[in-house]
């Protein structure tokens, strides 16, 4: 059971979903196959599981990160499985929200009249959400996450067990699989992750709830997502961070993202996803990048954006 925050139109593939149980308390166990030790540890969902099935993650890229220090895996292209299929069909900002039988997409809109009549498939639905609307573009980024939270709370965690968020200028490209699939994940940002960690652009404004000195890694706010616990967890406090900064006359540098970003780094995400799941082609050709399954969207900020 699935459920998507997007905003654009197109197919997602998830390889061998699966789902796995964290026990409470913390043990291991050791065991050999084919002369190799291996050991299995059950642990609290943010701390990185090895099985026989996820141990190709770390040994099948020589020449990238594959693990945080808190031992979360980083994904890249060949550590991923294989083979259910999910097609996805969207238009404007959604959550789509999978149970059993029915697929139900949640557009947030401050117009719903002019919300299109949209044929779809058997056993879907759409529901039309009015939010409010927001003269500055940077206001409508940040208070996503009141809507988020909001959808969530009413409808997506008596059906669903994940969500995952999407800027709307953005295009699949390649399979985005179910390796993608986590507790709480985060995406490194295409931009950065090549970058010393002192080039990184967090909020440096100490009057700011999502400054920060230093951190892990720099993440981007196009994609992120989770249990709906975790992504409840997230949203919540990334608007209460919010408006406290809106109360003291305070704006993040990067809004949303300064304090995902701060999020992120005070609660480690289980699993990271590399630039190939958010990828900017007018950075151009480097090694690293086998795959890019997501691509930014041209942007035409003049016709969209009012400031």
């Amino acid at each position: 059971e699935l459920s998507f925050v997007s905003v654009l139109e197109s197919e997602i593939r998830l390889n061998n979903f699966n789902i796995i149980t964290f026990m409470n308390e913390f043990f291991k166990i050791t065991i050999t196959c084919f002369c190799l030790p291996i050991r299995i540890f059950f642990a609290e969902p943010d701390t990185c599981v090895l099985t026989l099935n996820n141990f190709c993650y770390f040994r099948s890229r020589r020449d990238v990160q594959t693990c945080t220090s808190w031992k979360a895996p980083i994904i890249w292209d060949g550590m991923e499985g294989s083979s259910v299929a999910l097609t996805v069909f969207a238009v404007g900002r959604f959550v789509l929200c999978k149970n059993k039988t029915l697929f139900t997409y949640y557009v947030f809109t401050d117009n719903p009249e002019k919300m299109p009549d949209i044929k779809l498939a058997p056993q879907r639905s759409i529901k039309v959400i009015k939010v409010e609307r927001h003269a500055r573009w940077q206001d409508i980024s940040m208070m996503r996450m009141k809507a988020i939270s909001g959808v969530i709370e009413s409808d997506i965690r008596h059906r669903c067990t994940h969500v995952f968020c999407f800027d709307v200028d953005q295009v699949f490209t390649a399979r985005f699989g179910s390796e993608a699939l986590g507790d709480s994940v985060a995406v490194l940002h295409a931009h950065y992750y090549r970058l010393p960690r002192e080039q990184y652009t967090y909020d440096r404004n100490p009057k700011s709830k999502a400054y920060m000195e230093n951190g892990d890694f720099y993440y981007h706010a196009a994609v992120f997502g989770g249990s709906w616990r975790s992504v409840k967890a997230l949203t919540e406090a990334c608007y209460q961070s919010i408006m406290e900064d809106k109360e003291n006359g305070v704006e993040a540098l990067w809004h949303d993202e300064s304090h995902l970003n701060k999020y992120m780094w005070l609660h480690k995400p289980s699993r990271v996803l590399s630039p190939e799941y958010c990828w900017d082609t007018s950075i151009g050709y480097t090694s690293d990048i086998r795959v890019s399954r997501l691509l930014w969207a041209p942007k035409h900020y003049d016709s969209l954006r009012t400031n």
